[in-house]
C-alpha cells in the first residue's frame, strides 16, 4: 500500500513540475479554446515507436484535428509514469486523465473484464474483431461510469501462445512441470495451472532475465515477444493461441464527464479510426516479427499444436467464472451473440 501512495505522489509531483512550464488550459471543453486548450494527460509503458504506441498517438493528432485544437491529448510513454497497474491507480485517484492497460488488468475496477483473459473464447481473428467492433460490446464498454472509467476502444495484441527455452509445446502435457511466467492476472494464473504448469507472474521487463537465468522455462505472449529479445533465448513457440487479450484505452469517469456530448463523440471518432489503422499495422508487425524470428534468431514455429486438447482441458473455466462473477456471463453472451 505505501508503495503504491508513493508510486501516485511521485507521478502527482512530476506532473505538477511539468505543468509549471506549460499551461494546462481548461478543465473542461466547453470553455476550451484553440488559444487555451482542455490539456488531457495520457500515460502508458509502452515506447513511442510500438505499433500501439504509434497508434495511440495518431489518436491525439486525431483529437487536436477533429476538435480544431481545443483538446489537446499530452502523452507520457515508456512507463514514465509507472506501470500498468500503477498507472490505473493514478487514473482512479485523479492523477492522469488517461490510460492503455490490457483489458483483465481493469478487472480490479469491474469484474466483467476477467473476460478478455479468458482462453478460447474466439475461434479466429475475424470472429475477435466482429465481436469487438460490435455495438453491444461499445455499450459495455461505455457502460461503467460508475466504476471510475470508461473505455473509448480496444487495441488488439494478437493470439497469445506458449514458448519455451528448449521444449516444444504440443499438448498440455507438455507444460507440467514447468515455470511459465504469467502476467499478473487471476485468468492467466488460472489456465495456466489448469493446464498443468506453474505460473510465475511477473512484469515483461522482467522475462528476459528470468528465462536467461533459468528462474522460468518459458512464457506466453504474441509473436512479438520473440523480437522484444525473447527469441534470443526461447526456441520454440508454439501456435496453441489460447487466448486473444485486447488492451484498452480508457479515460477517468470524471474527465469524461467535464468533456461535452460534442467532444465525447470526438474522442469516440479518433479512438475508432486509431483502432482500425492499428489492425492493418499490427498484421504487418506479426508477420514481420516472425520472419525475423525465424531468419536471425532460430526460433522454430510449432504449428501442429493439438489446440483441441487445450481447448478441452480449460472448457470449465469459463463457466467458473461466469458462476464466480455475473459480469462475466454478460460479456460471455455479448461475445456469443455477435459472433
Amino acid at each position: 500500500m505505501k508503495k503504491r501512495v508513493l508510486s501516485i505522489l511521485l507521478s502527482s509531483l512530476m506532473l505538477l513540475g511539468l505543468s509549471a512550464c506549460a499551461d494546462y488550459g481548461v478543465t473542461n471543453s466547453a470553455d476550451a479554446t484553440a488559444e487555451n486548450p482542455m490539456v488531457i494527460t495520457l500515460a502508458h509503458n509502452l515506447s513511442d515507436t510500438h505499433v500501439t504506441g504509434i497508434a495511440i498517438q495518431e489518436f491525439a493528432d486525431k483529437v487536436k484535428e477533429l476538435s480544431g485544437g481545443r483538446i489537446e491529448i499530452r502523452i507520457f510513454p515508456n512507463g514514465t509514469l509507472g506501470s500498468e497497474t500503477e498507472v490505473m491507480e493514478q487514473l482512479m485517484a485523479g492523477v492522469v486523465d488517461m490510460t492503455k492497460v490490457s483489458a483483465p488488468g481493469m478487472a480490479t475496477y469491474n469484474e466483467g473484464y476477467h473476460t478478455f483473459g479468458l482462453p478460447y473464447l474466439f475461434e479466429n481473428e475475424e470472429q475477435f474483431y466482429k465481436v469487438m467492433d460490435s455495438q453491444d460490446m461499445q455499450d459495455f464498454f461505455l457502460s461503467s461510469e460508475e466504476d471510475g472509467f470508461v473505455t473509448l476502444t480496444y487495441y488488439t495484441s494478437g493470439a497469445r501462445s506458449f514458448y519455451t527455452v528448449d521444449k516444444p509445446i504440443r499438448t498440455p502435457e507438455d507444460l507440467k512441470g514447468l515455470k511459465l511466467r504469467v502476467q499478473d492476472m487471476k485468468s492467466q494464473t488460472d489456465m495456466v495451472k489448469t493446464l498443468g504448469g506453474t505460473p510465475v507472474a511477473m512484469a515483461l521487463g522482467d522475462v528476459y532475465t528470468a528465462l536467461e537465468t533459468g528462474i522460468i522455462d518459458g512464457s506466453e505472449n504474441n509473436e512479438t515477444a520473440m523480437v522484444l529479445g525473447h527469441g534470443e533465448v526461447c526456441k520454440y513457440f508454439s501456435l496453441d493461441q489460447h487466448s486473444m487479450i485486447p488492451d484498452v484505452m480508457v479515460i477517468s469517469t470524471s474527465t469524461w464527464n467535464s468533456l461535452t456530448e460534442e467532444d465525447q463523440q470526438i474522442l469516440l471518432q479518433a479512438a475508432k479510426e486509431s483502432t482500425a489503422d492499428h489492425i492493418v499495422a499490427w498484421d504487418k508487425e506479426i508477420e514481420e516479427a516472425v520472419e525475423t524470428a525465424k531468419n536471425e534468431l532460430g526460433v522454430t514455429f510449432i504449428e501442429d499444436v493439438d489446440k483441441e486438447a487445450f481447448q478441452e482441458a480449460t472448457a470449465g473455466m469459463v463457466d467458473e467464472y461466469c458462476a464466480q462473477y455475473p459480469k462475466v456471463q454478460e460479456v460471455v453472451d455479448i461475445i456469443e451473440a455477435n459472433k
